[in-house]
């Protein structure tokens, strides 16, 4: 899969808002209630965010399931 500008944005925008740390399930929830399909999975969220994640950008919080939120 890949992720342009605009979806790394939406990511942004949806970590940024939240109040606590967000499952990969939550977040693609959240976008599709705003009516943003550019994923398809959590699945999908979760590597985008794995790869934020070696680059320092985002925290993976490993309980079961994992949870993000920005840096």
């Amino acid at each position: 899969m890949r992720t342009t500008h605009s979806d790394v944005d939406r990511l942004e925008g949806v970590l940024a808002a939240a109040d606590e740390p967000l499952t990969a399930r939550e977040i693609l929830l959240e976008l599709e209630a705003r009516g943003e399909t550019a994923f398809e999975s959590p699945h999908q969220i979760a590597t985008v965010l794995g790869r934020w994640a070696n680059q320092g950008a985002v925290e993976v919080i490993t309980d079961q399931p994992y949870r993000y939120r920005l840096k």
